[in-house]
């Protein structure tokens, strides 16, 4: 017989929800970072992932100076993604602006070599769109609380020269 009018016979299968923000755990208290697929889809699934196989578990923001930067340089991890990123999204997608509170993977100068580096902008740092290629927006911080721990993380690497991050999870 045939099925009853609104009657679902099948559907296909839900696929998982896209990570919406990352939350970095740190000494000083939690930075949350709105993703922003609009703008780099590859480079923020690239980070989520990373963040969520424990990458950034145990590892620091080691520089303060006109940005607080985080990644696995310096701490003997391997990226467990085992693969860099391969394409600077830069001005493939909508365009974000390198102003305060934007997140950016860092690279060499190079503009396709970013990894598991990122930064979050102390300030306005727009010469950052388009040095060596452009450095890619893929989250901002998305409160008041926590602008108020990148800013004494900022403080806190100046004094003594990093400052621990104990998880990042993504939600």
């Amino acid at each position: 017989s045939p099925p009853l009018p609104g009657l679902l016979i099948s559907s296909p299968p839900l696929q998982p929800a896209a990570p919406m923000a990352l939350n970095i755990s740190t000494e000083l208290g939690v930075i949350r970072l709105r993703l922003r697929p609009d703008a780099a889809p590859e480079t923020a699934s690239y980070i989520s992932r990373a963040a969520a196989a424990g990458a950034y578990d145990g590892t620091s923001f080691y520089r303060s100076d006109f940005v607080i930067q985080c990644g696995l340089h310096g701490s003997g991890k391997p990226n467990p993604l085992g693969v860099d990123l391969k394409v600077n999204e830069t001005a493939l997608h909508q365009r974000v602006s390198n102003a305060r509170g934007t997140a950016a993977v860092a690279h060499w100068d190079v503009p396709d070599c970013g990894n598991t580096e990122f930064f979050i902008n102390l300030g306005a740092n727009s010469h950052l769109d388009a040095a060596y290629g452009g450095y890619c927006v893929f989250a901002c911080v998305e409160d008041d609380a926590s602008f108020a721990v990148v800013d004494q993380i900022a403080e806190a690497v100046k004094q003594r020269s990093k400052v621990a991050i104990q998880s990042i999870t993504v939600s």
